[in-house]
């Protein structure tokens, strides 16, 4: 819940400068939605599970397409801390999402006391099983957030992410969908993404507070090939 339509201006403005043959997408609130690029994609941060109706304050995945926004982060960490989300509350999502043309970022991981408790595996792998909606192949993408590392400055070491993503990888495989997109994102910043990027599995980064700013954003972009 950050910035104005000027300051999206501005990012989508110095984004269109940047060279890279990276895919960047920017998923800003509900109401910037119809910002334009020729370079950057848009997305939102949230779809609701509901096509139309009595639900006040809900946004529908239909609503977000028309926007021309092309894709959907459902099961955020926040969503699911703050808002109480389960996977099968994401599975709902992710289906609106697709059903309305939205390709949906997916979010799966652990809290710390998941962690703690030695469930991190599990917790992944439900998680995946749990939120793709069936014939998801080559329509979706997933993104590891350990939750425990979410705005607390903590980064996973290289051998945990790479344990996490390679089981992201083989539980997709073993659905039916290998070659899915895996996303990293936690305390992603332009200084590790892309010792980040170079872990086997991972295929992109979800960047939180780095990408509120040019001079923090566009680092992340270029640091990897």
């Amino acid at each position: 819940m950050n910035g104005t339509p000027d300051a999206l201006q501005t990012m989508l403005g110095a984004l269109d400068a940047v060279e890279t043959e990276n895919t960047v997408i920017i998923c800003p609130p509900f109401t910037m939605l119809n910002a334009g690029s020729a370079r950057v994609a848009i997305g939102a941060q949230d779809v609701s599970a509901h096509e139309s109706g009595a639900y006040t304050g809900e946004v529908s995945a239909k609503m977000v397409a028309a926007t021309g926004a092309k894709y959907a982060i459902v099961g955020h960490s926040e969503r699911r801390q703050y808002h109480g989300e389960t996977n099968d509350d994401v599975r709902a999502k992710a289906a609106a999402a697709l059903a309305n043309g939205l390709t949906p970022i997916i979010c799966v991981g652990e809290t710390m006391a998941e962690k703690e408790a030695g469930k991190t595996m599990a917790i992944i792998e439900s998680g995946v099983r749990e939120c793709v909606p069936d014939n998801a192949a080559g329509r979706v993408i997933i993104a590891y957030e350990p939750r425990w590392a979410i705005g607390a400055g903590l980064t996973p070491t290289s051998d945990e992410i790479a344990g996490a993503h390679t089981l992201i990888a083989d539980t997709l495989a073993s659905m039916g969908m290998a070659g899915t997109p895996v996303l990293y994102g936690a305390s992603v910043k332009g200084s590790n993404a892309a010792q980040i990027m170079s872990i086997p599995h991972v295929d992109g980064v979800l960047v939180g507070g780095a990408s509120l700013k040019p001079d923090d954003f566009i680092p992340i972009i270029t640091s990897v090939k």
